[in-house]
């Protein structure tokens, strides 16, 4: 009887172990990588109130009806971000570019690394953040040699133009707009944030292109407009740089966006 009874102990013993015998957890799958293969398309077309830029070769009038050639025109686009109808932000990394009329190949850039996604917007800035104002020497787009940098006092050159107008008191009739400014009230850097007209569709198999259209004319009107005979040439940071950022501000337009 006594074996019995500790025979029985011992199947109670296992059965209370058995139950409270520690199972590990299933393995759960990861989640899909998210695909950072991708590429959108920027293009830049120039233009001057409607008309395509042509420089030193077409002439144009202004706000003002001041007559105008315009023989340069550059300006930095930087920090781009694509942003989704949900609010998802793909922010790139070391963005800065260089748009040059005369340099046909600036005009359009590639953005890279981009996740898979329907984007609806697109933020970026005209102009050098004032982190690489005070960098050092810099290469590529940002090289001095560019001809768009006074001196690591002063900095970048934002946006450029350079030309000539009949009501320029200039000997030589000549205009020049040089913005820069990478701090305090007077700075040229401006933010521009623009809503596509339908989803840009980046897959990884397939590189949406959307068109932006900078226009010229809108340096020169309002909010702050501009007549040649008494304001022709301005190259330093001041209240009338900065006037001509905020004109620049508003330059931007999204003409497509192609899938």
């Amino acid at each position: 009887m006594k074996k019995v009874f500790a025979l029985l102990l011992v199947a109670i013993f296992f059965i209370a172990c058995k139950k409270d015998a520690v199972v590990p957890p299933k393995e759960l799958p990861l989640p899909d990588a998210i695909d950072t293969s991708s590429f959108i398309e920027i293009d830049f077309a120039n233009i001057v109130n409607g008309l395509p830029l042509s420089l030193q070769t077409s002439t144009y009038v202004s706000s003002a009806n001041d007559t105008f050639s315009v023989d340069m025109f550059k300006y930095y686009i930087s920090n781009v971000q694509l942003v989704t109808a949900s609010g998802y932000t793909y922010t790139e990394v070391e963005s800065y570019y260089l748009i040059d009329q005369s340099a046909p190949n600036s005009l359009s850039i590639l953005i890279k690394k981009v996740p898979s996604n329907h984007y609806t917007s697109i933020n970026f800035t005209i102009g050098v953040d004032s982190i690489r104002n005070v960098s050092g020497s810099q290469t590529g787009a940002l090289d001095p040699l560019n001809d768009m940098f006074w001196t690591w006092n002063s900095g970048y050159i934002m946006a450029k133009i350079e030309g000539h107008s009949p009501q320029s008191t200039n000997v030589n009739k000549d205009i020049k707009f040089h913005i820069g400014g990478f701090s305090g009230s007077n700075s040229g850097v401006r933010k521009v944030s623009l809503t596509f007209p339908n989803t840009a569709n980046v897959t990884k198999n397939h590189v949406p292109v959307v068109q932006l259209s900078a226009d010229v004319y809108k340096w020169f009107a309002q909010p702050n407009f501009t007549n040649f005979s008494t304001e022709n040439n301005i190259t330093s940071v001041s209240l009338s740089s900065k006037k001509i950022a905020d004109n620049y501000a508003t330059m931007f337009n999204v003409v497509s966006v192609v899938n």
